[in-house]
């Protein structure tokens, strides 16, 4: 599997995972609200704190050995407390409800947006550590880093635009509770890659 791909794919898990954004960015969507400027914004955003994380880690890599297998290790204990969380919610499933109220403004909607990106201690784990960590395990990071950031566009893009369409299907706990056990698998998954690799 090229680097890109597995970029796509590993980018693609980690954004997916239900939480604060993506319940604003359903939401606007839903409501046709500055769907555009925000979905930019929340790609953008990963593509900066991705390539962050591709440059500082692999900097910090190359001039302390050791630092592999902290973020080897810590890495694949993110991967699986993550996971068990997708289970947890797997099991406990319950619906996305979009809130009745207005965004306002196109200023209050990236200030909201820009809120949930960076506010969030766990965008920092997944784009800046955990994807740069394993971008920089191949010979060509940046590939990586493309596929990651492609899966970021395409996902928000798709969330955003796509969101009319997906309100009825996301009603229905089944639904998420099909997408936390996939989320789960794939965590599972890449956490054994990095222990075993």
């Amino acid at each position: 599997m090229s680097a890109s791909l597995v970029g796509f794919v590993t980018g693609l898990t980690l954004i997916v995972a239900i939480g604060a954004q993506n319940a604003f960015v359903l939401r606007q969507g839903i409501r046709r609200e500055h769907v555009l400027p925000v979905v930019l914004v929340c790609a953008l955003a990963d593509a900066v704190l991705i390539s962050a994380g591709v440059a500082g880690l692999g900097v910090l890599v190359t001039r302390h050995p050791v630092v592999t297998d902290v973020i080897r290790y810590g890495g694949s204990a993110f991967l699986i407390g993550y996971g068990l969380l997708a289970v947890r919610r797997a099991f406990r499933p319950g619906t996305m409800v979009a809130s009745d109220q207005a965004s306002g403004t196109l200023r209050a909607a990236l200030l909201t947006c820009l809120g949930f990106t960076f506010l969030n201690p766990h965008v920092y784990l997944d784009t800046v550590v955990l994807l740069g960590s394993i971008a920089n395990r191949y010979d060509g990071p940046w590939v990586f880093a493309a596929g990651a950031v492609a899966a970021s566009f395409t996902w928000f893009f798709a969330l955003g635009y796509g969101a009319q369409r997906l309100s009825g299907f996301f009603a229905r706990p089944r639904s998420w509770q099909i997408l936390d056990g996939l989320i789960a698998t794939v965590m599972f998954a890449l956490a054994a890659r990095l222990l075993i690799g």
